[in-house]
């Protein structure tokens, strides 16, 4: 798939500037009120578009730009390493992360999305839901239950692969679910799996988005901890070889290793 005319992150790294936080997100006291109210505009401005047969990779980049700005301008800080990596690869590969908060799901696109055709890999329910189903579902992501593994593998085989075939690249998130604190023991090769049988790379991506906490309520409104830096390094491709086992524990090693190094930092 081509590149888009969409310079949102022209170098290899970026790094947010540290007076980026505006004054009217500071006058709500360190609340996630403008927040909430900003970020629920821009899912129903994507979702109009998306009822209208718009929401195109285009509209999906530069919505997901407005959801980065949006955190920028409250307080987040971002830390990006390794965007050439996905610049510069163009092939279609299968892009395998930790899975922390809704944030990656909002901003990767942003990140990716430019470069080449894109699309999740998602739990079945989110493309029926009232806010996000119409957006979501824009996207043509491969869905998965969560109940039955086997059915799951069967699914995200079959249609990863067509996917790929197509020249549209997957992002996956192996834990299954979102986690604040990584278990490699949940983080299952499903993406590797998926690399090897397409013959494509796959692409590492570790990140740390505590910044945006996970809501007791509803998940994707959680508190916003402005104190937590936010951190994204996108690994050069790996070339699959065997049975995966290893390469599979590599991007577990390189996950583990980051969200450690962030932790000193």
């Amino acid at each position: 798939m081509e590149k888009l005319d969409l310079e949102l992150f022209p170098n290899d790294s970026y790094t947010t500037k540290s007076n980026s936080r505006i004054l009217i997100d500071k006058l709500f006291l360190n609340t996630r009120f403008y927040f909430v109210i900003k970020y629920i505009q821009l899912i129903f401005k994507s979702r109009k578009l998306a009822r209208i047969g718009k929401y195109n990779r285009k509209a999906w980049s530069l919505s997901s730009f407005d959801v980065f700005k949006l955190i920028e301008s409250c307080g987040g800080r971002f830390n990006i390493e390794g965007i050439d990596n996905i610049r510069n690869c163009k092939e279609p590969v299968v892009i395998i992360s930790n899975h922390m908060s809704a944030m990656e799901s909002m901003i990767l696109p942003a990140l990716i999305a430019p470069f080449k055709e894109v699309t999740f890999v998602v739990k079945e329910s989110l493309p029926k839901h009232f806010l996000f189903g119409p957006v979501i579902s824009a996207r043509n992501p491969i869905t998965v239950g969560r109940l039955n593994s086997r059915e799951d593998l069967i699914s995200v085989m079959k249609q990863g692969k067509e996917n790929l075939e197509k020249g549209v690249s997957i992002i996956i998130f192996p834990q299954g679910g979102r986690r604040n604190v990584f278990k490699p023991e949940e983080f299952n090769s499903l993406g590797v799996k998926l690399a090897k049988s397409s013959g494509v790379k796959a692409i590492p991506v570790a990140l740390k988005t505590d910044f945006w906490g996970n809501g007791k309520i509803i998940k994707d409104f959680g508190t916003l901890r402005r104190k937590h830096d936010i951190y994204i390094t996108i690994e050069k491709p790996v070339e699959i070889t065997g049975n995966g086992k290893e390469q599979n524990d590599q991007i577990i090693q390189f996950i583990s290793t980051s969200l450690d190094d962030w932790k000193k930092s």
